[in-house]
């Protein structure tokens, strides 16, 4: 197997939010609006309306710095994890197992969910500022700054706001996601498809049907611990998880849980496809090109 430079997976994982970084932020206002003010459940073009009609088509953009920040912390371990234990696994030219390749999945995304937290609780700030009252408002400029900010204020706890809820949901993403996509991979590659008659080789068509059906996976298996997630850190008051979830289950009951799906999958999906996309482009060329392995 070849071995991989450590950060391709970030740069991929950068590459995708960079193009579905709206819906993120359609998602993440969705996930914190009821619990912010105790409104209806606000459908998904209501909020991307809302949010054009009063601060213009650049407030969907708003936090892409923190989002990139994550990507080159959260994504560029959990990949790059995730690559050097599949490797140990295909020692001697062995195919790893399945349960080899969730467990990897499994603990590469929880090492990405600790290195991605702050980032991420900036992320969750500053794309849900939009539906706060000006008065609560963290008012971050771009992530570095808001890192500056939230390091002064809060300090070590501020940085690790929301890390159970989020290191849960890294698990569950990573192994939801990438481990499902390998496995989807490896079931389809070359299956024979009798409706437009082709036979899938390791190739782009594989990669967007493994990659979809991936997304698909990852954003039910995802939605509660996110939901939990965006509330605990949009919280600027204080709010531990225990108390949050109570008052979420008493108020909106246990579909609260799945609150955003629509926009999330809209954004996952496409998201999970890009990164599988560009990734697998990515290590093409890697393998292709007269550069040094990474060692």
């Amino acid at each position: 197997m070849h071995n991989y430079p450590f950060w391709l997976g970030g740069v991929a994982a950068s590459m995708a939010a960079s193009c579905t970084h709206p819906l993120d932020v359609t998602k993440v206002r969705m996930q914190t609006l009821a619990s912010a003010d105790g409104a209806k459940r606000p459908s998904t073009l209501s909020v991307i309306r809302s949010s054009i009609q009063m601060s213009g088509i650049r407030s969907l953009y708003s936090g892409l710095t923190a989002s990139l920040m994550r990507q080159m912390s959260y994504s560029l371990v959990r990949l790059g994890s995730y690559e050097r234990m599949k490797e140990h696994f295909s020692k001697g030219g062995k195919k790893p197992k399945t349960w080899e390749l969730l467990i990897a999945a499994s603990v590469a995304g929880g090492l990405g969910g600790v290195a991605g937290n702050p980032a991420d609780v900036l992320l969750v700030r500053m794309t849900s500022d939009f539906v706060k009252p000006p008065e609560q408002r963290y008012n971050y400029s771009n992530a570095v700054s808001g890192l500056v900010s939230l390091v002064k204020e809060e300090g070590m706890k501020g940085l690790t706001r929301g890390i159970g809820t989020n290191t849960t949901r890294a698990i569950l993403m990573n192994a939801s996601q990438v481990g499902s996509y390998d496995f989807i991979k490896s079931k389809l590659l070359s299956k024979h498809i009798p409706i437009v008659d082709v036979t899938l080789q390791d190739n782009f068509l594989l990669h967007i049907i493994s990659s979809t059906l991936a997304g698909t996976v990852a954003t039910t298996v995802c939605s509660p611990a996110d939901v939990l997630r965006s509330r605990v850190m949009a919280c600027n008051d204080g709010g531990k998880f225990g108390p949050i979830l109570v008052k979420s289950f008493r108020e909106e009951g246990a579909s609260f849980l799945f609150k955003g799906w629509t926009p999330a999958f809209i954004r996952l999906a496409p998201n999970t496809v890009l990164l599988f996309v560009f990734y697998e482009q990515l290590k093409s060329g890697w393998r292709t090109a007269s550069w040094p392995e990474d060692k």
